[in-house]
Order: C-alpha cells, then structure tokens, then sequence
C-alpha cells in the first residue's frame, strides 16, 4: 500500500501574465511581445502543484476575490487534484496578479505584481484543527496574522513547517523563528543580514540557522545555493539547463526541497534533487508548464552523477 504524504500550504495564488521579449526596452518606447500566455501562479501555490506531481496530497489556504481572475486561479489549481477547501473568495473585490517580462535566450524575467484588493486570510477563517492531517506545513509569510498562527497551531501537532522567504516584509523574521526549515532568496538574506558590506552567503545562512531552524538554505539563482544543516555547511552548484524562463524555479525549488525532507533523505541528497528539479522547470516558459516528472529530474541527477 502507496502511503501519500499530505502538504499544506497557506500563501499566494496568482494570475500570471507572462509575455516573451526579444530585449529590454528602454523607456518611453514599444516593443512588440513575441509571447504570452496566462496562467496561474504564486509561489506557495506552484509549490504545492509541483508537490502534487510528485504524487503528494496538498490542501491550499488562500483568499481570490470573485473575478474572472480568481476563477481562473481556482480552476488551475483544481485541475491540479488540489484541495481548495481552504482557497475563500472576497467578494467585491480583486485577486493578485501578476506581469511577468522574461528576455528570450537569457531566461531571466522582471516580476510586476499586486496584492489582491481585499483583506488576508484570517486566523479565525482556518478549521478548527488546523493543519489537520497534514505530515509538513508551507509558508510564504504575505499574510502575517494567520502564517504565525499557522506555525503554531503546526508545531503544536508537531508538524514541521517551512518558510519561502522570497522578500522581506512584515513579520517575516518571526516566522523564520518559528519555522524548522526557512529557505530564502539572496534578496531576502541581504536584507535580513545586519550591518553592511560585501554580501557572504555563507555568514548569511548561519544568521538564519541561529534563529534555530533544522536547515536554512539560500537560493543563489545559476550559482546555486547554499545551505547550512546542525554543523554543515555546503554550497550546491546549480544544474545547467538550456533555460527559456525561471519564473516558479523558486517555488518548484521549495516543492523538491519538502519532497526530500519527507522522503527522509540526508540533507544534501535534498538540495541537490531540488535544484534539479527547480533547473528543468526552466525548459518551458511560466511557472508549471515545465514542471518535470520524478523520472526526468532523475534521470538528470543520474546524468550528472557519471560526469
């Protein structure tokens, strides 16, 4: 008998506009789109829906406003076999969306994007017996009030949880606290690092790791991560991939990292297939289309383990 872990995942949902660019433009000129395509997006969201072509059970906590926006992101995530039980809808009001400029052949893209027009997610808005039966707990730590008390009610049931610490915001430092594992961009780590000079990834993560989280890893983009877990610290490369877009690497990079720590793997066994993961994502524009199979990233580790 399959036994199928069970995530839940309280954050952002959006809806991406994403649109391909032969260069930059400067401003006060036009440039003509060589692609677009919308679809849904949002980085607890796309974890999740990574997670659950792995085979995962996920259960997402979010709010939409009762826009055509909103019933695009409901049906993208239903279609996924998500439970959106927990996804309510505002009504009167506007979902979070998001422009997303990426720049043929480089990959790299510019994200405009704004927060839905109504209130966040409340504590008393989540069940009673919140996380329920879920085995792990993801966080993004736009809604503050519910997230720290998503966290607690978690660590209450002993569920370990995780913080996508994508920029800095409101609470995002107590989280951090609270959570057992918090992976973040370079972004955040910049900002959450005392005092100024020359950025150290390496200083950086430690700083994390002493608010008393299991792990703590920084997500480098093509240089990697680095990662600290009880008294190691490792740099892990990045898997290089012809990349169209990396809008979702991050969120698809958080969903393989939660898959490893369920699976039970030794932590460097974990970033490494969530880097693998997050780099084949890249293939294809958006933040799910390119989503790989578990055959796919592991046929790519096995690649890379003979070179």
């Amino acid at each position: 008998m399959i036994i199928r872990m069970k995530i839940a995942g309280l954050g952002q949902c959006s809806l991406d506009h994403l649109f391909i660019i032969d260069s930059y433009p400067p401003p006060d000129t036009k440039k003509e789109v060589i692609e677009w395509t919308i679809a849904g997006g949002g980085p607890v969201a796309t974890a999740l829906v990574s997670l659950a072509r792995l085979g995962m059970e996920c259960s997402f906590y979010g709010i939409i406003g009762d826009d055509d926006a909103g019933q695009k992101i409901s049906d993208s995530l239903r279609s996924e076999i998500l439970d959106v039980k927990g996804l309510l809808t505002r009504p009167g009001s506007v979902s979070q969306a998001a422009f997303i400029a990426v720049e043929k052949g480089s990959g790299r893209r510019t994200i405009f994007w704004k927060r839905p027009s109504a209130g966040p997610l409340t504590p008393q808005e989540l069940p009673a017996d919140f996380p329920g039966n879920a085995d792990f707990l993801l966080l993004d730590g736009l809604m503050t009030e519910a997230s720290v008390y998503a966290v607690q009610k978690a660590r209450e049931k002993g569920v370990p949880s995780m913080l996508d610490a994508g920029g800095m915001r409101d609470g995002m430092v107590e989280l951090a606290h609270l959570c057992d594992y918090v992976v973040c961009s370079r972004e955040f780590a910049e900002e959450l690092m005392p005092g100024g000079g020359p950025f150290d990834p390496g200083k950086a993560v430690i700083y994390m790791k002493s608010f008393g989280a299991k792990a703590a890893t920084i997500t480098l983009g093509d240089k990697g991560s680095m990662t600290v877990s009880e008294n190691e610290i490792f740099h892990s490369p990045a898997f290089e991939v012809d990349a169209v877009d990396t809008t979702g690497a991050g969120d698809v990079f958080h969903g393989g990292y939660i898959y490893g720590i369920l699976k039970k793997w030794d932590i460097k066994k974990i970033v490494r297939f969530a880097s693998a993961f997050a780099a084949l994502k890249c293939r294809k524009p958006g933040g799910r289309d390119g989503i790989p199979s578990l055959e796919e990233v592991e046929y790519l580790l096995s690649k890379y383990s003979r070179e």
